[in-house]
């Protein structure tokens, strides 16, 4: 980048790290690197609050937020959740899971969060540890400098622009995925794909249980699955995440569709007979995909930067912290001893595709009838279902001793398809017909 491509009003400063994006996975890098004394500069192309979909944490969650100092304020705005419903078309009643019964019983509950206030509470976090947070501001190029580090050119809102030379890059980018686009090494999923419609109701029903009242609920149907999140102000999330074959059949405007589609869940058209929409309705396609790799000799990718998974276990948020975390232990480690930077990135890779890796495999087969059945009616023989609900609370990370169990799950998952051959095989050619990508256009909203 010299001055010509840089233009007359391109000043220049130093940092450590640069981090491009201010949600849960830069702000969490950030506010932790910062904390342990380095320079750090955050650039966020929005100006919190700002809307962001994905409102369900997971008890996981709660020991990065306590070890970043903003526990009690997410609980000010949360709303407690201790547990997730399934329904099915296929079984009569509902499957409820409660964390308190999953194998680490501290991690009995969470929160469902707005998440413009959530986010905008870890990236002031950020900046109250001493990372310089820049909103209205875009990474618009990025050159690698060998050994010399990164160079970054960012521009603000009124147009300044700034270089910013630092020794590492952390693109927590999301869905925006800059490096992965940049380097070309971003994959849309084979194994998977889905496009989902969302939108906030207000006046839903609410359940008189105050344990149960702030549960996620998830309806499966026909053309995938449905989310119900309530939200502590009163507002409900609601949420479907459809097969792109599904998305195809869209000829009425999306608003119209969404409703539509709604209609074919009874259970959930119920908790919304009174309800009225808050929001427009939104819509996004080509939901899952992956980098190559999550880091290079100057740069690691975390959170959707790095890959995006299918959100009905709603890992988002977690997974974009403890990318975050894992970030900036790598980065700290390698300012602080430049000769165990391979070592300490190479720490980093594994643990960024250890989780979507683990939720994958349930994904794949969530459509499956021995899933399904499985799901509804779990046992705990071996404790099975122990290790079940801590997947599900996020305890997949350090040295949970789930594996075992999950592994006798798997087992019995296997010798249940097979003794239903006809099912299973029936299940797999379906969802390799729903899964064929369509073109993005057809999702805009509005449309």
């Amino acid at each position: 980048m010299d001055d010509a491509t840089r233009g007359p009003r391109t000043s220049e400063a130093q940092a450590d790290v640069v981090v491009i994006g201010g949600g849960p996975a830069g702000s969490t890098a950030a506010a932790l690197l910062a904390q342990a004394g380095h320079r750090v500069v955050l650039l966020e192309k929005s100006r919190h609050p700002r809307f962001h979909i994905g409102e369900s944490l997971l008890p996981a969650n709660l020991p990065l937020l306590q070890r970043l100092g903003v526990a009690s304020q997410i609980e000010a705005i949360g709303q407690p959740k201790h547990g997730a419903e399934f329904f099915s078309p296929a079984h009569p009643h509902s499957q409820r899971f409660d964390f308190a019964e999953s194998w680490n019983k501290t991690l009995c509950r969470t929160y469902q969060v707005r998440r413009s206030s959530f986010d905008a509470i870890l990236l002031r976090r950020a900046g109250s540890l001493g990372a310089q947070v820049m909103e209205g501001c875009r990474a618009r190029e990025i050159e690698f400098l060998g050994e010399d580090g990164v160079a970054v050119l960012s521009q603000q809102e009124d147009g300044a622009r700034q270089c910013w030379r630092a020794r590492y890059l952390i693109d927590a980018s999301g869905r925006d995925t800059v490096l992965g686009t940049r380097l070309g090494t971003k994959r849309r999923n084979r194994h998977h794909n889905s496009s989902a419609m969302y939108a906030h109701f207000s006046n839903a029903w609410r359940s008189e249980d105050s344990h149960r009242a702030g549960d996620i609920s998830i309806f499966w149907f026909e053309h995938g699955w449905l989310w119900f999140i309530p939200l502590a102000d009163g507002i409900t999330s609601v949420g479907a995440v459809v097969w792109p074959r599904y998305m195809k059949t869209r000829a009425v405007p999306l608003r119209e569709f969404f409703l539509q589609t709604i209609a074919l869940s009874p259970p959930l058209a119920a908790r919304l007979e009174s309800a009225a929409l808050a929001t427009e309705v939104e819509a996004t396609g080509n939901y899952a995909y992956t980098c190559r790799r999550a880091h290079g000799d100057r740069f690691l990718l975390v959170g959707d930067a790095y890959a995006f998974v299918d959100p009905v276990f709603s890992s988002g948020v977690m997974f974009a912290m403890q990318g975050g975390v894992a970030a900036a232990e790598a980065i700290d480690e390698a300012l602080r001893q430049p000769g165990r930077r391979r070592q300490a990135f190479r720490r980093f890779e594994r643990r960024t595709r250890h989780g979507p890796r683990v939720l994958s495999w349930f994904i794949y087969r969530m459509t499956r009838p021995a899933m399904r059945s499985m799901f509804m009616a779990p046992r705990n023989v071996l404790r099975m279902k122990e290790a079940l609900l801590s997947l599900l609370a996020g305890d997949i990370f350090g040295a949970t001793p789930i594996w075992p169990s999950l592994r006798a799950f798997k087992l019995v998952y296997y010798v249940v398809s097979l003794a239903h051959p006809r099912a299973t095989l029936a299940a797999l050619r379906a969802r390799a017909r729903n899964i064929q990508p369509i073109q993005p256009e057809r999702l805009a909203a509005g449309g």
